[in-house]
């Protein structure tokens, strides 16, 4: 596992033996992993914004557009 982003409101850490990554909203307190073509299409997403425009505004923005559907809440037993 590596942390490869993190910040007040996000985590993303990468699974290299999985192919997947993690993704942790903080405020909403929810989580999901991703693997397989959809950790695919979510490094080409990253990917995808330029150098110049990845800053921690861009990259939360970003991420809490990517979680808003598929996040699910943290469950404690």
């Amino acid at each position: 596992m590596n942390l490869v982003y993190n910040s007040e409101h996000y985590s993303v850490l990468a699974y290299p033996a999985q192919e997947g990554f993690e993704l942790v909203d903080k405020d909403a307190q929810r989580m999901v992993f991703l693997q397989g073509p959809s950790a695919w299409h979510f490094r080409e997403a990253i990917n995808g914004i330029p150098e110049a425009e990845r800053d921690m505004e861009t990259l939360d923005a970003f991420l809490d557009e990517y979680c808003a559907g598929l996040a699910q809440p943290f469950v404690f037993h």
